[in-house]
């Protein structure tokens, strides 16, 4: 099987469309699609600084209009999967058939105001924590009052909330890890960008949409979207949700995608596959930065891709916890139970106190994906159920 993924924020570099303009007709769909998003893409594309194209209103935009732009000169009825990073998962969700491209480009300059007015509200940050133990990461971030804004696999936790709890994060790091503070406008996939998901929330109930007609899985917990109007509502979530690309990857490893493209501007993502799906069955990656890649992501479509019409039913579901607080499993149920629609397979305590989390569907408990004690925010996943390990 054959995945087309689509970066988020931070992959852009200055100048990196400026090579597709030599194709027919992408500086007028440029034009078109920056009428609809609010900015200049083909400047911010062509011209503009590193500064400039790192404003979130900007960049969010200028990514899924390059994503969908290398898209079109792609066989994609061959591709059976697609996933995006972040902001990505707007272009993902084009190129499965839930959004027109229209939609998704304008939604995504929504998505960049509003989350850069959001930022502006309150000093916010995020920084990468490098290594160390998970468990004592998480609990790390608990302890300044952090979020686990992404979790990107490959020992790599990005933390996000006030800028005084990452100036104590970096000043205690946990045992083995390094804090490496990002050069971004605020705490992305946290509360903090509560305003702006009400806001995209707004705009996106009017938004016509399809069911995918390719396998698409989702940030929140890996799992393929197998309808268009639970997608966008997923979309909307994860302004305030963490990025689970760790589970996006499982995913890949677990439908069996033996072939990737990254569309520009690539790398990213490429480089986190790389580590994570090591060893024997490790996928083939193309990277598609300009249009001379464009014939071995073809030739590379051609090795290992193939039709396919619906996403299969998930082999695999993910139970999310409800609300922010401290995890605690049931202490009876290990890995191997068998599980039943409604059952409590464990509680969340925060500030309003304990709620249950319930199993929305039968299966063996195949992964408790948060542990005892664990801080969780919501839509965080907590227990697999069903699937491979």
């Amino acid at each position: 099987m054959l995945a087309v993924l689509s970066p988020g924020q931070g992959s852009q570099k200055p100048g990196f469309l400026t090579p597709w303009l030599d194709l027919a007709d992408v500086e007028a769909r440029l034009r078109w699609w920056s009428a609809l998003a609010g900015v200049d893409l083909v400047h911010l594309g062509t011209r503009a600084d590193a500064d400039e194209i790192k404003d979130t209103a900007r960049t969010q935009p200028l990514l899924v209009a390059a994503a969908l732009l290398a898209a079109e000169h792609l066989p994609m009825h061959d591709v059976g999967l697609v996933a995006g990073h972040s902001v990505g998962e707007l272009g993902a969700a084009a190129l499965a058939g839930v959004l027109p491209a229209e939609a998704a480009v304008t939604l995504a300059g929504v998505r960049g105001r509003e989350m850069a007015a959001a930022c502006a509200l309150e000093p916010t940050g995020m920084a990468a924590v490098l290594g160390g133990d998970p468990d004592e990461v998480l609990a790390a971030l608990q302890a300044h009052g952090l979020h686990p804004a992404n979790r990107n696999g490959a020992g790599q936790i990005v933390a996000a909330g006030a800028v005084g709890g990452l100036e104590k994060l970096a000043a205690e790091p946990p045992a083995r890890a390094r804090i490496i503070r990002l050069q971004v406008a605020g705490a992305f996939h946290t509360p903090y960008m509560a305003p702006a998901e009400a806001a995209l929330a707004g705009v996106a109930a009017g938004v016509t949409v399809a069911d995918p007609t390719r396998i698409l899985l989702s940030n929140l917990d890996g799992a393929p979207v197998g309808h268009g109007r639970e997608t966008v509502r997923r979309l909307v979530r994860q302004v305030t949700a963490p990025v689970r690309w760790d589970l996006c990857m499982r995913s890949l490893a677990d439908l069996g995608v033996t072939g990737v493209v990254e569309l520009p501007p690539a790398g990213t993502l490429a480089g986190l596959v790389k580590r994570e799906l090591k060893g024997e069955g490790a996928p083939e990656i193309v990277t598609l930065n300009t249009p001379d890649d464009l014939p071995a992501a073809r030739a590379l479509i051609a090795r290992h891709g193939g039709v396919v019409a619906r996403p299969p039913a998930s082999r695999f579901r993910v139970v999310v916890s409800p609300a922010a607080g401290t995890f605690r499993p049931v202490a009876e149920l290990a890995e191997g139970a068998e599980l039943r629609a409604g059952q409590v397979v464990g509680h969340v305590t925060g500030r309003q106190g304990p709620v249950e989390v319930t199993a929305h569907d039968s299966g063996p408990l195949t992964e408790w994906l948060a542990h005892h004690e664990d801080p969780v925010a919501p839509g965080q996943p907590l227990v697999r159920i069903g699937g491979s390990h």
